[in-house]
């Protein structure tokens, strides 16, 4: 049986079906398992509330696992939420594998970038932990784009990433990635780093954003002070705005460019260009 963590997220809902049309079995954790579930799950899916804070509720919900999807959401105790998942892994005795969703760059550990530093506390504890482990590292997503849509429309992106080329990925093949991980063998040990089939500036990415939204998109450079103090303005919470801002420092200095065939490797095809996966979403940059 596979356990899927963050089962109705972004990629956590599509994980839970490509397992399932390969015929897994597959136990969702969800917050309340009472709530309507996702349209496109099966009636074989099991959901499981569960909550990263209490570690009973997790061991139940771990209980005769053989694989666990370990993917939290960026949180400021996401250290303490990716902890409490191996420890109740570790408690269960079985031994299950545990294939973490990390961040492109936690082989090279940089400094400074509070998701990544979370995400590998979390990986230093799971391998101290004894259980066999595997980790898929994305990049940022191209569906965090959808989100700058109303400023796209006005003819403007406007993102702390200097020039910087970043080597963003689809979350579907985040997904179908991590399925084809979760349901085969032989991944112990690998840090396989999901990224899209290039790595662009966010001047070319405003470039193929103004192809698909039918008027010319010019991207401005934020200063870090420009960018956390408008994610403040939008209410965001600080620790996460500091984080973002800190992320995209690292896209602005050039350090998420790598290019990786892991995606083509795990699951036989290449990964979508940004350009296909704007114009999939062009009604949402078109006024």
């Amino acid at each position: 049986m596979i356990v899927v963590t963050g089962a109705t997220g972004t990629v956590g809902s599509k994980v839970v079906v490509g397992l399932r049309e390969r015929g897994e079995t597959v136990r969702a954790l969800v917050r309340d398992s009472g709530a309507p579930a996702p349209a496109e799950w099966d009636a074989g899916v099991e959901r499981v509330a569960a909550d990263f804070t209490d570690p009973g509720s997790l061991e139940a919900a771990l209980a005769g696992a053989d694989t666990v999807y370990l993917l939290v959401a960026v949180h400021p105790e996401m250290v303490t939420h990716e902890r409490n998942v191996i420890d109740a892994a570790v408690r269960t005795g079985r031994r299950p594998r545990i294939v973490l969703h990390a961040a492109a760059g936690v082989e090279q550990r940089p400094e400074g970038v509070r998701f990544i530093g979370s995400h590998l506390s979390g990986l230093d504890h799971l391998k101290a932990s004894g259980l066999p482990w595997t980790v898929i590292a994305p990049n940022g997503f191209h569906q965090n784009f959808l989100g700058t849509a109303p400023t796209v429309m006005a003819g403007s992106l406007a993102l702390p990433g200097g020039d910087g080329a970043v080597s963003y990925v689809d979350a579907r093949d985040v997904a179908a990635a991590a399925v084809a991980v979760l349901a085969t063998d032989g991944h112990e040990g690998a840090v396989y780093t999901l990224t899209g089939p290039a790595a662009l500036t966010h001047a070319e990415l405003a470039e193929q954003l103004a192809a698909v939204a039918g008027r010319p998109v010019v991207y401005t450079a934020l200063t870090p002070e420009q960018a956390l103090d408008g994610l403040l303005a939008m209410g965001w919470e600080a620790w996460r705005a500091e984080g973002m801002v800190e992320l995209y420092g690292l896209y602005a200095a050039g350090l998420a460019s790598a290019v990786t065939s892991d995606v083509e490797k795990l699951t036989g095809r290449r990964p979508r260009p940004f350009a296909e996966f704007a114009a999939e979403h062009a009604d949402a940059f078109r006024a």
